[in-house]
């Protein structure tokens, strides 16, 4: 049939409508749909639909969008039924957009296309799955229905026919309002979920209704563009052909479309361009892993050894870009690029291959080693082209982002560490494949120059005050930014809550990262300046001295500073001799790794005790350094004429397309974060064993900072013992990893959150400790951090925790003692402890690591009248280190449990009933040691008391019942 000619516009036309009453019908009936159920809802069920799981009105007096629409009828048929009708228009709407937007050779249109449906059909998944239907399922669609929201709006303002100012600036007041919004509807939500804080749902719920405003208003913006369409669908005024019948200029329009996107969208997508960025950031997302693993497999040694093992000087791996100072070597390196880059990723990665704990050592070592040859050689070719540069820099930095975020998502543990395999949650092989092949890619451009020296004007300034802020900067990412909870937990103080959460409030720092990129690369000048370097210093000092949300603002501060100042510091230091800015920066770096250990360790190393305790001498030399680079940075901007600066500016090519693709990989690993976010966000379903017995299992462990006795991280091991034993509250000691040399790591996240149990960290990183955590399915009401007198040795933590257990308050007491080889610590400490414990007047329990033996010494100190304290079991004789004591409850069982070979020490664990009537309580406090340690059969014990058959004889994967041979019981 042939069509009818464009000016015949009635041929063939059976009905014909402006293309606006798509947009008014969507509008109008999607507003319909929230705004029937509400009207219903309070009309009928208000007190019921502003309840919540904590509160009630009038403490919540405003329903959320998920109660209204999901939890009663008829407002939930009301809004489905509208909701309903709204899909057509919704998908007319979208196919509209598109043949407005389409253009020959244009991919953009498409993917919006695309996106708008998927993003329908998620809507329609979270309105007919309610919360009420299925939670998980139901957040789980809207969440990505947030997610997809991005990508349309952004495409939106980017693809708005130059035709419509005033469509534009509706659009971006719109989105502007919308991503605005979700700031202050995440805060509320976590005062509610976490805080529990009365009315802070109702806050949620405007927020909530806002944003669903907010959302259909910017669909609603439509209109203004669908008057030029006609359905059958016909182009009355000719825009989708890109006629401008605008009075203002189009390049106006398309400048004021490209800064709302931050030109993500301003030129044609390439797919070619696209993998070589994505292939640069993984590059340098797997130099970053090689780089933080190398702590790890040394920490194995010197923890085994008890000291200096000697495997320690493979911290000095990273100085082989000092090598480079060898011209007929950098000369090789800079033409082999590719082959000493695929080197260094294969040796990295392919070492959880490797079974032999040393043998695994020395290939990460190596691996490290041609890592920084070989990012050193690559930016010292690249530092003719300012672009070319700029994009090796940002593929570092982002690949820094990305680590951070795989060990946020793997709760702490990077997935392709070596201390990682299939059993414990690693994806090594996956992340060899690709790091393969991101090799390859990375290395496929020709070297800009061939090794010889760097043009005469880029020497001026000094190669060593720039390897000084190398040194300072390197420190500064890897010791605070290389885990998202590093920083989160230095400001942490108990309960209850105070400041921010590790896997709550962790997108804050990756948030503050990826400004401190963007800022580093739209704006060098400003955070080279000595105003930003003194913001940040402030920065550094509100860290290391406050705790809580004020001494977490100045982390984040810092962290801003350091991702944007490491633009122009790597960029300096690449033109210079990279043997002296990057060899000599990275020794610099080591003596702080070796120094932020010091600081802990100083009761095992020569001359320990001349840093003992001093994170702020770190903090000071981190920042002088940085200083320094800064300095050189700025005195080569005064030193520079006029002349000179033009001449630069001239010189600066004019492409720099690369940004938009990484500011495109910055907001896909944002949004990659926020989903791992969301998946790990606390679900409060944190039940007892076996609560009908008002029975509570407590256990002891020293963990060993959970790296097992072949070099694999052992969380998931533990997790299953502990899960298997049925402990609610248990103590870990040797527990903070957040150290350079540990992998910054938190074993507390992961097994909090997999076995359903509230959890205190203890003394932070920056208290000095080797760690003492406790775990615990009750609520935590209050737990205050406690460093006991430690003249000489090493400093001893403890937590002294009280929970709500089924209704009745009960302390726990954590401790981790001093060595043997300081008996006068041992002593203070055990005064100051059992002072502590004797001041409660509420049933305690003490899991512990004495160093002390059963009956003797500082144990009469501990058990005694005043701690008011008992032991477990006075007849364990074997006993050295842990112990359990206990005082007003009533003990019915005791075990010990082999360790297999998670780490080097047997779990203990106890079983309690806590008295329920006050004749009871009496009786728990004033029972006779005959009464109180009187044995029984376990026949006599109730079912529900007894302890887990499983690890009965030989027991499972290496855990039995050991020393007893059988758990012991006791009644009175």
């Amino acid at each position: 049939m042939a069509l009818p000619k464009y000016k015949d516009k009635d041929a063939g036309v059976v009905l014909a409508f402006n293309g606006q009453w798509v947009s008014w019908t969507h509008t109008a009936i999607a507003y319909t749909a929230f705004l029937s159920a509400i009207i219903v809802g309070c009309g009928l069920h208000y007190r019921k639909i502003v309840q919540n799981e904590w509160y009630g009105y009038p403490d919540e007096w405003f329903p959320s969008v998920s109660a209204t629409i999901g939890d009663r009828y008829p407002e939930r048929s009301f809004f489905m039924f509208f909701i309903a009708i709204t899909s057509g228009p919704r998908f007319a709407l979208v196919g509209l957009w598109y043949l407005l937007t389409a253009r020959s050779g244009n991919v953009l249109p498409k993917a919006i296309a695309l996106t708008g449906l998927i993003r329908t059909v998620t809507c329609g998944g979270w309105t007919y799955i309610t919360s009420t239907d299925d939670h998980q399922w139901h957040d789980i669609l809207m969440i990505s229905y947030l997610v997809f929201t991005i990508p349309w709006t952004t495409g939106c303002i980017a693809l708005s026919p130059p035709t419509n100012p005033r469509a534009i600036k509706y659009r971006k007041y719109l989105a502007g309002c919308f991503f605005g919004t979700l700031v202050p509807l995440i805060y509320f939500f976590i005062q509610h979920k976490v805080h529990r804080v009365a009315g802070a749902y109702t806050m949620y719920a405007f927020f909530e209704w806002a944003l669903i405003l907010f959302d259909v208003g910017f669909d609603a913006v439509t209109a203004l563009d669908f008057d030029t369409f006609e359905v059958t669908v016909r182009d009355v005024k000719g825009a989708s052909k890109g006629v401008n019948t605008s009075s203002m200029p189009t390049a106006v329009l398309e400048k004021e479309k490209e800064r709302a996107t931050a030109g993500v969208y301003s030129t044609a997508f390439n797919l070619s361009d696209g993998l070589d960025i994505a292939a640069d950031v993984y590059h340098g997302f797997v130099f970053w892993s090689v780089l933080t693993s190398l702590g790890v497999v040394i920490w194995y040694f010197p923890l085994w050894h008890m000291g200096i093992s000697g495997y320690e000087a493979f911290v000095m791996s990273t100085v082989a870009p000092v090598l480079l100072g060898i011209k007929p070597l950098r000369s090789l390196i800079v033409k082999n690029q590719r082959i000493a880059h695929l080197v260094a990723s294969l040796a990295g990665l392919l070492a959880y291959q490797v079974k032999d704990p040393a043998h695994r050592l020395f290939t990460v070592g190596f691996g490290v080693w041609m890592g920084c040859l070989a990012w050193a050689a690559t930016l010292h070719s690249d530092s003719v082209q300012p672009a070319r540069l700029e994009a090796r820099i940002l593929a570092w930095t982002i690949g820094l982002l990305m680590s951070s975020i795989a060990k946020f998502a793997w709760h702490t543990n990077n997935p392709i560490w070596p201390i990682m395999h299939a059993e414990n949650g690693g994806l090594n092989g996956t992340g060899l494949v690709l790091a393969v092949l991101a090799a390859f890619r990375f290395t496929r451009r020709s070297p800009l120059q061939s090794g010889g020296d760097v043009g005469v004007e880029n020497k001026r300034g000094s190669a060593l005050l720039a390897a000084l802020g190398i040194g300072g900067l390197f420190f500064a990412l890897h010791s605070l930014l290389s885990d998202t909870s590093t920083m989160i937990l230095w400001v942490w103080d108990g309960y209850p809550i105070r400041g921010p959460v590790s896997n709550v409030h962790a997108w804050y720092t990756i948030a503050a990262m990826t400004a401190g990129l963007v800022i580093g690369v739209l704006r060098p000048s400003f955070v080279t300046t000595w105003t930003a370097y003194g913001v940040a210093c402030v920065g550094a000092a509100v860290l290391t001295v406050y705790s809580q949300w004020f001494g977490y603002y100045g982390a984040l501060t810092l962290a801003i500073y350091l991702m944007a100042v490491s633009i122009p510091l790597i960029a300096n230091a690449a033109k210079k001799n990279v043997a002296v800015t990057f060899g000599f920066g990275f020794f610099l770096y080591n003596l702080l790794v070796l120094f932020h250990v010091w600081v802990v360790a100083y009761a095992f190393v020569p001359g320990g005790p001349l840093v003992r305790e001093h994170t702020d001498w770190i903090m000071v030399t981190m920042m002088a350094l940085i200083g320094a680079g800064v300095f050189d940075l700025v005195w080569q901007n005064a030193s520079s004429s006029n002349t000179d600066r033009r001449r630069a500016v001239r010189r600066r090519p004019g492409n720099m397309g690369h940004r938009k693709y990484h500011l495109g990989a910055l907001g896909l690993l944002n949004v990659f974060f926020l989903c791992a976010s969301f998946l790990r966000f606390p679900t409060n379903d944190y039940k007892p064993y076996h609560g009908k017995d008002r029975l509570f299992t407590a256990g002891i462990w020293t963990i060993h900072f959970s790296l097992d006795n072949d070099m694999w991280s052992s969380e998931y091991r533990m997790r299953n013992l502990i899960k298997e034993l049925e402990i609610d509250v248990i103590g870990l000691l040797e527990s903070d990893l957040q150290r350079i040399i540990m992998g910054n790591r938190d074993t507390t996240q992961f097994l909090a959150e997999d076995l359903g149990m509230y959890v205190d960290y203890g003394p932070g990183p920056n208290k000095h400790t080797w760690g003492a955590a406790l775990l615990s399915k009750f609520p935590i009401l209050n737990s205050t951090h406690h460093l006991l007198p430690s003249p000489v040795g090493e400093l001893a933590p403890a937590i002294h925790a009280t929970l709500d257990v089924y209704g009745s308050l009960v302390d726990v007491f954590v401790f981790h003692s001093g060595q043997e080889e300081d008996p006068e610590d041992r002593r203070l400490q055990t005064e100051y402890l059992s002072k502590l414990m004797g001041s409660s007047p509420r049933p305690s329990v003490l899991l512990s690591y004495l160093v002390t033996r059963p009956l003797e010494g500082n144990y009469k100190t501990y058990v005694s009248d005043v701690s008011g304290m008992h032991d477990v079991d006075l007849t364990d004789w074997d006993r050295w280190c842990e112990y359990i004591l206990y005082k007003g409850l009533r003990r019915t069982g005791y075990a010990r449990v082999s360790r297999s070979t998670i780490t080097d020490t047997e779990l203990q664990v106890a079983k309690f009933v806590v008295p329920d009537a006050q004749a009871e309580v009496e009786a728990a406090w004033d029972a006779t040691a005959e009464v109180r340690d009187r044995r029984v059969q376990e026949h006599v014990v109730p079912e529900g008391w007894r302890f887990p058959a499983l690890f009965r004889g030989e027991g499972v994967r290496g855990h039995r019942y050991h020393v007893f041979n059988e758990p012991r019981y006791y009644n009175y």
